[in-house]
């Protein structure tokens, strides 16, 4: 499928989780083959910062490998790359090979090409392969920017270079079985308490892994918490690890004792073909298994793979946090915030992130509007579920936070939904949902908004379903001030007290062109209330934005979202009022945070230098 980007509401119709570069005229400018390339600045950079959101990248192109991966190293790029395919070899089933390789669905991949002719024979290799020209890539490169969740020490790239290395060494030999014992695979089982530190880990693979997830029981984060300190349940977690490396985290499975029956079964694709499924299967002794859905492999009720070595020494589990160890911060707002995390690694903080998402609908969902958070405090599980399941908009995690769990010493909170989100209220129940901002959905032609929302390809945000939403909803207008600070008293209430908050209140910039009349009038009445709030509650404080986002050049295409410059400062301020409230400042690497400013501050010559430099 190729995009259409002739509308400024176009979204992936899946998400992105690979992308595959040609290299000449596309990559960079010019033909290697005929002489002289020149690197193009902007594809390294969104090469970079994608790749630090998880984004995995590779390379099928026509040309001569040793002279391509020169180029690369010359540019400083190289090493954030894996599996390469430099050939003249047609590109179509290169890349069904490719995908077959790295365990990842055509889906989720896009292929960026000049020519025409290679994208149509890419796509009739893999049908539902993304292709785009990469003079889409302006329009493109923001959405691919969002995409992911922060990874700004590049783990999910590491996870591919172990399998990248797996898999290099599986072709020197003619019999797989000969390979997989001599991959020396080891795994750790954990259970009861030990499985506990891992809850954040463990939710997302219930709730994320498909191909091998022979369950397909989807839980919410209030349920998986209660059913792991349940006596009648038996839950376990999987880590890996081989000659090739440490796989991690991979596998989790719940058995009903009473029942003999497992209820979840769920593993990583990056462990694909090595046994650990079955081989967990038969550790368990073979329990009941309803297999739910499509998976990648099958299982039987007999075999144990004699590759696989039980490792039985002690579980690694996260310490809790001492004086001297780095302060744990959960970061909860909108994905753009995803830019403060590289500056905040260079202090002593353990960060964590919360963010916006795109639900099963492939719309937006944040979760940090406080009448959702109160939603998935105070509502029964029942009415979460049906309004989920009876509103695209909201999603069956829309009720998922890491705010209840409380494993986490400073929490950093944007209530930004609060200033922009319209709510409306279900007239039978009156129950609050936050939704869109600067429109009411009750005054829109429904025809005519749901052909909007289907261009920004929204699934079930059809005309019928807004007659539905308009006659069972009332629009009750953005929060009042007073609702806020109602809202952030009871939020104050649910957290722990000696956990302190960090408000990001927000700018009061004109920001023409937006779409959104009277946001920075908004915000000046918001930060109001939140500056009055912070004065009388306890532990509460706010870095103030105003203070170094105060032009339209310090936004971008809304107040809401800041220049990369802005980001720093803003994670300079929030460093040294997290050390103030600690009483001591925080430890600071001038090394990591140089790094962070690296794709902006080293010209493009520099950079492979840089990249030998930064290894040292």
């Amino acid at each position: 499928m190729t995009p259409d980007i002739s509308t400024s509401a176009f979204v992936f119709p899946q998400p992105i989780k690979l992308i595959i570069w040609d290299l000449d005229d596309t990559f960079w400018r010019g033909t290697l083959s005929e002489g002289a390339v020149e690197g193009l600045e902007e594809n390294l950079r969104l090469v970079r910062e994608t790749a630090a959101r998880g984004l995995v990248h590779t390379i099928v192109s026509k040309n001569d490998f040793a002279p391509a991966e020169a180029k690369l190293q010359e540019l400083g790029i190289r090493d954030l790359f894996v599996f390469p395919q430099i050939s003249w070899q047609p590109k179509g089933p290169i890349i069904r090979q490719l995908l077959e390789q790295m365990q990842l669905r055509a889906p989720n991949a896009l292929f960026l090409d000049d020519n025409p002719i290679n994208r149509a024979e890419a796509q009739y290799y893999n049908p539902e392969l993304q292709v785009a020209d990469p003079a889409d890539l302006r329009a493109l490169a923001p959405l691919l920017r969002a995409s992911g969740k922060a990874d700004p020490t590049f783990s999910r790239l590491e996870q591919y270079k172990l399998l990248e290395r797996q898999q290099q060494a599986r072709t020197q030999y003619n019999d797989n079985l000969a390979f997989l014992r001599d991959a020396e695979v080891r795994i750790r089982f954990a259970e009861g308490e030990q499985v506990l530190p891992d809850f954040d880990r463990i939710e997302e693979l219930i709730n994320r892994s498909n191909q091998l997830n022979f369950t397909k029981q989807r839980v919410t984060a209030e349920e998986l918490q209660v059913s792991l300190r349940d006596p009648a349940r038996r839950w376990g977690s999987v880590r890996v690890q081989d000659r090739f490396g440490d796989y991690g985290l991979v596998g989790v499975y719940c058995l009903n004792v009473a029942d003999n029956r497992l209820e979840q079964f769920v593993f990583s694709c990056r462990i694909l073909h090595l046994g650990i499924e079955q081989f967990t299967l038969a550790y368990l002794g073979f329990p009941a298994l309803d297999v739910r859905g499509e998976v990648a492999t099958a299982l039987n009720q007999q075999d144990r793979p004699d590759w696989i070595t039980v490792d039985t020494g002690p579980t690694a589990s996260p310490a809790a946090p001492t004086s001297g160890s780095r302060l744990r911060v959960l970061l909860k707002g909108g994905c753009d915030l995803g830019q403060l995390t590289p500056f905040l690694q260079a202090f002593s903080l353990e960060v964590r992130e919360e963010f916006n998402y795109n639900n099963e609908h492939q719309i937006p969902v944040h979760l940090e509007h406080t009448a959702l958070l109160r939603a998935s405090r105070e509502w029964p599980a029942t009415e979460q579920q049906r309004l989920a399941t009876a509103l695209p908009f909201l999603g069956q995690e829309a009720f998922s936070t890491q705010l209840w769990t409380c494993d986490y010493d400073v929490l950093v909170y944007s209530p930004l939904m609060d200033y922009t989100q319209e709510l409306y209220q279900e007239n039978a129940t009156s129950r609050l949902v936050p939704f869109g901002g600067y429109q009411n959905l009750q005054q829109v032609d429904p025809a005519a908004q749901a052909a909007k929302f289907a261009q920004r390809r929204f699934l079930g945000m059809d005309e019928a379903f807004l007659r539905w939403f308009q006659r069972e909803f009332t629009w009750q207008g953005q929060s009042s001030p007073e609702q806020f600070t109602e809202n952030l008293r009871w939020l104050r209430s649910q957290v722990p007290g000696h956990i302190p908050i960090f408000f990001l209140n927000g700018a009061e910039v004109e920001v023409p062109g937006s779409g959104e009349a009277g946001a920075a009038q908004r915000h000046a009445v918001m930060n109001q209330a939140l500056a009055a709030f912070v004065d009388s509650a306890p532990n509460c404080f706010i870095i103030d934005v105003r203070e170094f986002v105060h032009s339209s050049d310090h936004v971008t295409n809304n107040l809401r979202h800041y220049q990369r410059q802005q980001y720093r400062t803003l994670a300079q301020r929030l460093a040294a009022a997290i050390g103030q409230w600690q009483g001591q400042q925080l430890a600071h690497s001038s090394w990591t945070d140089l790094k962070a400013r690296a794709s902006s501050l080293v010209p493009s010559k520099l950079r492979g230098v840089w990249q030998k430099l930064s290894k040292g």
